[in-house]
C-alpha cells in the first residue's frame, strides 16, 4: 500500500524527462547554441567571480577567522535573526558574490556543526541574495541602460531580504531540538563575558588547532573542492539554458502563459510580461533580459525583474539543493522564503518607484555612473571582476562588523549604567 502513491510522481517524472529528451533530439541545433550561451555566461562571469570566494571561504574557515568573526558578530545576528554570529559571514558572502555562495557557506556551517538545522534554514532563508554587481551592472546598465535603476532594484531587494530574515526569526521556535543538533559546537567565546576581541582571538586559535591541517594541505583542499563545486554549478547553468530553449520551441511556455495572463490582468500588469516572467521562473538572467526589452510600462517591467531576481530561478534552486546534499537542511523553508522575498521585492519596487526613486536616483548615483558602465562592459569583465567582488565583500563585512561592535558596546554601556543606577543608596 505504501508503494502505490510513489508510482504517480515516478511516472510523471519519467514522462517529463522523456519529452525533454525528445525535444532536444528535435531541436539539436537550437539546444547546442543555448548550451554555448550558458557556457559563455559561466566562463565569462560565474567562474572568475566565484572561484576566489570559494577558495577564500575554505581558507577563512580552516584558519579560524570565520569563528573569530562569529564572536564579533554574535551581538548583532543573534537578537536580529536568531542565528549564530558566523551567519553574518554567509550573509556578507551572499551579498558580495551572489547565488549560490550563501548556500555553500551555510552547508559548510551545518557540516561543521556551527549551527543547528533550524538555524541553518533561517540563515538560508534571507542570505540568498543577488550581488550588487549583478543588479547595478548586468541589469540596470546592461539590460535597462539606466544605471540609476540599480539603486531602486538593490534597495527593494535587500529590504525584502531583511524582512524575510526578521520573519524567519520566529521560524522553528516551537520545534523540538533535532537529534542531529546534539553535537553542535557552540563557540565558547560567543556567549562568554570579557573583552570581545580577546574572546574572538581565542576562538580563532581554538578553531585552527581543531582543524590541524598544514597550510599547503588546506590550500589544496580549498582549490579542489571549489573547482568541483563550480563545475557542478556550470552543469546546472547549461542544463537550464537548454531546458528553457526547448520548452519555448516545444510550445510549453505559451501553454503556461494562458493562466498567468489572467493573473497578470487581475494585478493590472501588461500581458507582454508573462513570457519573460515564465522564463525568469526557470533562469534569472534570461527572464530579466526578456523583461527589459518588451513594450510595457517601465514600473511594471521593474516589478517583474525585481520579483525574478528575488525568486532567483529554478536553476539557482537546483544548485542550492545540490550544495545542501549531505546535510539535513530542508528545501521547503527555503522555497517559502523565496516566494516571500519575491513578493516583498516586487511590492517595495512599486512603492519606492512611486516615491520618486526612479527619477531622483540619477543625481545620487551620478559619481558612480562611469564605474557602473565599466562594470557592465563585457570587455572589462576579466580579472578585474574578481577584484571588484572581493572589494565589495571586504566593504560589506567591515560594515557589518562595525555595526555589531557598536551595538555590543552600546548594550554593554547600557548594562553598566543600569547596574550603577540600580545600586541601593548607602545610608550614612
Amino acid at each position: 500500500m505504501s508503494a502505490a502513491p510513489r508510482r504517480i510522481p515516478t511516472t510523471i517524472l519519467a514522462v517529463v524527462i522523456t519529452l525533454l529528451t525528445l525535444s532536444l533530439v528535435l531541436y539539436p541545433e537550437q539546444g547546442f547554441k543555448a548550451g554555448l550561451d550558458g557556457l559563455k555566461v559561466f566562463w565569462d562571469v560565474v567562474f572568475p567571480s566565484l572561484l576566489p570566494f570559494f577558495i577564500l571561504s575554505e581558507l577563512l574557515l580552516g584558519v579560524g577567522i570565520v569563528h573569530a568573526l562569529g564572536v564579533l558578530l554574535e551581538p548583532l545576528m543573534r537578537p536580529l535573526f536568531s542565528v549564530p554570529g558566523v551567519g553574518a559571514f554567509a550573509l556578507s558572502m551572499g551579498l558580495a558574490a551572489g547565488y549560490p555562495m550563501d548556500a555553500v557557506i551555510t552547508s559548510k556551517f551545518r557540516k561543521q556543526k556551527l549551527c543547528t538545522r533550524v538555524e541553518s534554514e533561517r540563515l538560508l532563508a534571507f542570505t540568498n541574495t543577488a550581488d550588487p554587481l549583478f543588479m547595478f551592472g548586468a541589469v540596470a546598465v546592461g539590460m535597462f541602460h539606466s544605471p540609476q535603476l540599480g539603486m531602486l532594484l538593490a534597495i527593494a531587494h535587500y529590504a525584502g531580504a531583511l524582512l524575510v530574515g526578521i520573519a524567519f526569526k520566529f521560524y522553528g521556535v516551537r520545534q523540538k531540538r533535532h537529534s542531529g543538533d546534539d553535537d553542535v559546537v557552540e563557540a565558547p567565546g560567543a556567549t562568554a563575558r570579557g573583552n570581545i576581541f580577546k574572546r574572538a582571538f581565542n576562538e580563532m586559535m581554538r578553531a585552527r588547532e581543531e582543524d590541524g591541517r598544514p597550510f599547503g594541505k588546506l590550500l589544496g583542499d580549498a582549490v579542489n573542492d571549489s573547482v568541483k563545486t563550480l563545475f557542478m554549478i556550470c552543469g546546472f547553468i547549461l542544463f537550464f539554458a537548454v531546458l528553457i530553449k526547448v520548452l519555448t520551441l516545444g510550445g510549453l511556455v505559451p501553454l503556461l502563459a494562458a493562466p498567468l495572463t489572467l493573473l497578470f490582468n487581475v494585478f493590472g500588469l501588461d500581458a507582454s510580461l508573462v513570457q519573460p516572467f515564465i522564463a525568469g521562473l526557470f533562469e534569472i538572467d534570461i527572464g530579466s533580459a526578456q523583461a527589459a526589452v518588451v513594450e510595457a510600462p517601465l514600473v511594471e517591467k521593474l516589478i517583474i525583474v525585481s520579483f525574478i531576481i528575488a525568486w532567483s530561478g529554478l536553476s539557482v534552486h537546483a544548485q542550492v539543493a545540490s550544495v545542501l546534499t549531505g546535510t539535513d537542511i530542508r528545501m521547503t523553508p527555503y522555497m517559502i522564503a523565496r516566494l516571500m522575498h519575491a513578493a516583498l521585492a516586487g511590492v517595495f519596487t512599486l512603492v519606492f518607484y512611486n516615491m520618486g526613486w526612479g527619477q531622483t536616483a540619477t543625481e545620487v548615483m551620478a559619481p558612480l555612473m562611469p564605474m557602473m558602465a565599466a562594470v557592465a562592459d563585457p570587455s572589462q569583465q576579466h580579472w578585474g571582476l574578481s577584484l571588484i567582488v572581493v572589494r565589495n565583500w571586504v566593504l560589506i563585512m567591515g560594515g557589518v562588523v562595525l555595526l555589531s561592535l557598536i551595538w555590543h558596546f552600546f548594550r554593554s554601556a547600557r548594562i553598566v549604567a543600569w547596574s550603577t543606577n540600580s545600586r541601593p543608596k548607602r545610608k550614612f
